[in-house]
Order: structure tokens, then sequence, then C-alpha cells
């Protein structure tokens, strides 16, 4: 059996580490404020107890969808709607705003006298 070895990855930002953590640590908190314990979480997920652990550390290499299900099982799955959501998204509405007010163009009178 071959394996393929993982491809080289750059180091995550350390900003991106914290956020992680945090996201881990208030899945837990939410997950003791409803007394289940990992296993009940994970029998509500269809995740191994070993995944929801990893949820719960901020692991990065446990999937997106690993933390969305915890989400889902907590019923914490509508705070999502507000992440990346592009009214709250300041800086790119004045980035879209600044393009914008910089596309006008000048329309220019067609001679078509030949």
């Amino acid at each position: 059996m071959r394996f393929m070895a993982r491809a080289p990855t750059s180091p995550t930002p350390e900003a991106v580490a914290l956020q992680a953590k945090a996201l881990g640590e208030r899945i837990r908190a939410a997950r003791t404020r409803r007394k289940l314990r990992r296993m009940d979480l994970a029998e509500r997920t269809s995740l191994s107890r070993s995944t929801v652990e990893a949820i719960e550390r901020g692991d990065l290499g446990t999937g997106l969808g690993a933390y969305l299900r915890a989400l889902w099982a907590l019923g914490l799955e509508q705070e999502m709607s507000i992440v990346a959501d592009p009214g709250l998204d300041r800086d790119g509405l004045s980035l879209e705003l600044s393009a914008q007010s910089k596309r006008v163009r000048v329309q220019r009178k067609v001679d078509n006298d030949f």
C-alpha cells in the first residue's frame, strides 16, 4: 500500500490558532452547560469522540464540517450566518464603494462622419 506524503504547509498565523482555540473553548462550554458528555455530542453529530476532543482543542486539522455539526447539535448554528457576512464587511464595502467611484466613464460623442 502506498501512502502519499502530505503537502508541506505554511505556519499557521498565531491569530488564527487563537481564534480556533477560542471557538473550541466556546463549544466545550456550550456542551458542558447542556450537561452533555463528549460521547453524547459525538453520537448526536455522528463524529468520533476523538474528533469532538479535537474540536474542543481548536485543532485546525479538523474539518469545518465537524465544527458545523457540533454547533448544529448544540443549537448554535444560527450564529454561523454572521460569519463573513458581506453586509458586515466594512473594509470590503469601503473598497467596493471607492472602486465604484473610480470607474465612472465619460461618454464620448461618436463622430460617424466619413
